[in-house]
């Protein structure tokens, strides 16, 4: 008997990741679709698209932020970020300014009207929140918030390696 018989014969056939038929990451990749397809509905009676949410819920009133500190957090290039950033300015909601201590590097901060779109947004997240949570059990959400924080500390640390 080759090897290749060997592996296969000891390899569980009723173990879908074994025998090569991917599991999780269409999984993951029809969750997200949904989860953003349903955002952007919810997003688009308050003026904004999916992702400038998650821009508008990182930036802290009171500590302006480098574009390139707001990417990694976001986990996006600059690039992205700054057209964010342009789309976001149009509609007042932040503003660039110079770093005070290096000229080189651009700032971000929220507006004031920022500040009102970004509690809109915390509120859009946790009506879709509370909707999902009251859908499962409270075993289930355990569980399911350590898998989803846990992968996606994987992801991020794999994504951070390529880029």
């Amino acid at each position: 008997m080759d090897t290749n018989s060997q592996i296969s014969s000891s390899v569980p056939t009723d173990d879908p990741i074994a025998i090569g038929m991917p599991v999780l990451v269409p999984s993951l990749l029809s969750i997200a679709k949904s989860t953003r397809a349903f955002l952007a509905l919810l997003l688009a009676d308050i003026g904004l698209h999916p992702g400038q949410d998650q821009l508008l819920d990182q930036l802290d009133p009171l500590a302006p932020v480098s574009v390139s500190a707001l990417a990694a957090q976001l986990c996006v290039r600059p690039s992205t970020v700054s057209k964010m950033l342009d789309r976001l300015i149009e509609k007042g909601l932040v503003e660039r300014s110079t770093n005070s201590s290096d000229a080189r590097r651009t700032m971000v901060h929220l507006t004031s009207d920022g500040e009102r779109v970004q509690a809109t947004v915390r509120g859009v997240w946790q009506r879709l929140e509370v909707d999902l949570a009251h859908s499962l059990s409270e075993e289930e959400l355990e569980v399911l918030q350590g898998s989803l924080a846990r992968t996606g500390d994987l992801l991020a640390q794999k994504l951070r390696r390529l880029r």
